[in-house]
């Protein structure tokens, strides 16, 4: 199928404006706005009862910030800017979370899971420097989810059956919502294709991670991009991950084709968590040594914290991706730039 993009220009004191917001040529949404709101709220309950069936999983309360210093924040790609405030009762300050990537593995340990045993929240965040897209938002909504594992299942076997389990979860969802809703037109395929970032460089060594991505996802539909985060035999990184939660060699994305984009689509970022030793390695390659004297990272080099698994699939991104969206404002609350507002307004799509 070809896919044509409808670029917006828009004009403002005499620039030429490109907008970032593409939208399929004769894209209309297969639900109006109510039945819309209905379905993304049938669609996580649905998907959140067939993960916690799939992993074992039991909901916890989640932290909307954390105590700025701890270590605890998921640092991304160590160059975002947290949202901090100070507390005036206590002199103490908060930084709302990016995610929560560590936060999750201390309570692990903190309320007592046992091996097979994991936790999942409703996790809400600001990403301040988020670049406004199709995809991307200053507000972030995901299942963040962790798991405690052993020594013994801590290997890639472990690792691709989980994202299997995943994946199955997701496509059942797709079935229930399409029963209710018939006039959703969206195939997904659960035959996950596991690569690593360093195949798809040997792969398509002329093109940027991003186009290799959808150059292999046209042809595999359903994928897991594996071991993200350290430097490729070209000397770049596939793209960034923090040192201190997943382990680089054991770790991905999964990601689906997205019909309605044409494009490759990541619904979730997960892997085995560090432990001690591939904590010191990436600290080292990173040039993060200093983190070593935080809370988080001291119980981990001291293998305080249990070995676990873990990663966020987004919310918004599932539905998008499951209701046939072509914006992700279609389907949450933010605050958009006026180049998108006009670009959406133009293409008559709705954002919340």
């Amino acid at each position: 199928m070809l896919f044509l993009f409808q670029l917006t220009i828009i004009v403002r004191n005499g620039e030429i404006i490109m907008s970032k917001t593409f939208i399929p040529e004769g894209y209309r949404s297969s639900l109006n706005l109510y039945e819309t709101q209905t379905a993304i709220g049938i669609l996580r309950h649905i998907f959140e009862e067939k993960l916690c069936s799939a992993l074992n999983l039991k909901r916890v309360s989640a932290p909307l910030f954390v105590e700025e210093g701890t270590g605890i924040n998921d640092d991304l790609n160590g160059v975002e800017r947290p949202v901090l405030f100070d507390i005036a009762d206590g002199g103490k300050n908060a930084v709302v979370v990016f995610s929560l990537a560590k936060w999750k593995r201390y309570a692990l340990y903190r309320y007592g899971f046992g091996p097979g045993e994991g936790l999942y929240t409703n996790m809400n965040a600001i990403r301040r420097d988020e670049e406004l897209d199709n995809l991307h938002s200053v507000y972030t909504d995901q299942w963040d989810w962790e798991k405690v594992i052993t020594r013994e299942t801590r290997t890639i076997d472990y690792l691709k059956d989980t994202v299997q389990k995943e994946v199955d979860a997701m496509c059942e969802t797709l079935a229930e919502i399409k029963k209710k809703y018939p006039q959703v037109n969206v195939e997904l395929s659960n035959d996950v294709s596991f690569v690593t970032t360093q195949e798809l460089e040997d792969m398509y060594p002329s093109l940027t991670p991003k186009e290799r991505e959808n150059e292999y996802l046209k042809a595999h539909k359903t994928a897991f991009i594996m071991q993200i985060g350290d430097v490729l035999k070209s000397g770049i990184k596939h793209d960034g991950r923090a040192p201190d939660y997943d382990d680089w060699k054991m770790n991905g994305d999964i990601m689906f084709w997205n019909d309605v984009l044409g494009c490759a689509f990541e619904v979730s970022s997960m892997g085995i968590r560090v432990d001690a030793k591939s904590l010191d390695e990436q600290l080292k390659k990173a040039g993060a040594d200093n983190r070593r004297q935080m809370l988080f990272h001291k119980m981990l080099l001291n293998d305080i914290l249990p070995l676990s698994i873990g990663g966020g699939i987004g919310q918004s991104r599932l539905s998008m991706l499951l209701l046939g969206k072509a914006h992700i404002g279609e389907v949450q609350v933010s605050v958009w730039d006026n180049d998108t507002i006009k670009a959406c307004e133009k293409a008559g799509i709705v954002l919340l």
